[in-house]
């Protein structure tokens, strides 16, 4: 099967998921989107509610800026793959719960070995300790390599962070271009 195939296969066997008690608030799933071969994947935490009326990953006002983030990278959200720690929306946007999140790792995890980017990069600390299982701050964690199973990771600021606190966009910058540096982009 081809990577595209194997994604579609495994949203298919997602299918309408009730493995936790996410399902019982959600509208819809968020499964991923983008490139199933792509170079470069981002994983933030979970949808939030614009992206669960929606279905798809990034669609808010932090969205927007993730966009506006993969664009100053000389790409496009067609050539990236993004993809959430879980898949449905925690009511009042709270984290993931452990149970939660062991009952969508599997998805992730398949997802990452469908696309097998060359990098991850983690939006934010719950999707950065999630992914490393670390338990460290983001500021301590970001602008420096880590691995994934052989695959570079780089933990940056979640974009919704970003629009909180602007003093951060300079370092998420920062973060993004030693991705471009490793990709060959510039």
């Amino acid at each position: 099967m081809t990577p595209g195939e194997k994604m579609a296969f495994l949203k298919n066997y997602l299918g309408d998921c009730q493995r936790c008690r996410l399902s019982q608030s959600r509208s819809r799933i968020v499964f991923g989107e983008g490139d199933p071969s792509a170079r470069l994947m981002f994983i933030g935490e979970a949808p939030g509610f614009h992206e669960d009326r929606e279905g798809r990953p990034f669609v808010g006002k932090s969205g927007e800026l993730l966009t506006g983030m993969i664009r100053g990278m000389k790409l496009s959200r067609e050539q990236v793959y993004i993809a959430n720690v879980v898949k449905c929306r925690p009511p009042e946007n709270r984290n993931p719960s452990p149970t939660e999140i062991q009952e969508c790792r599997p998805f992730l995890q398949k997802q990452i070995a469908v696309v097998q980017p060359e990098i991850i990069v983690t939006l934010g600390l719950f999707a950065t300790q999630t992914l490393l299982g670390t338990e460290g701050r983001i500021g301590d964690l970001r602008g420096r390599w880590h691995d994934y199973q052989g695959i570079a990771v780089m933990p940056t600021y979640h974009p919704a962070f970003l629009m909180r606190d602007e003093a951060k966009k300079r370092p998420a910058w920062e973060d993004l271009k030693m991705v471009m540096r490793r990709l060959g982009l510039g």
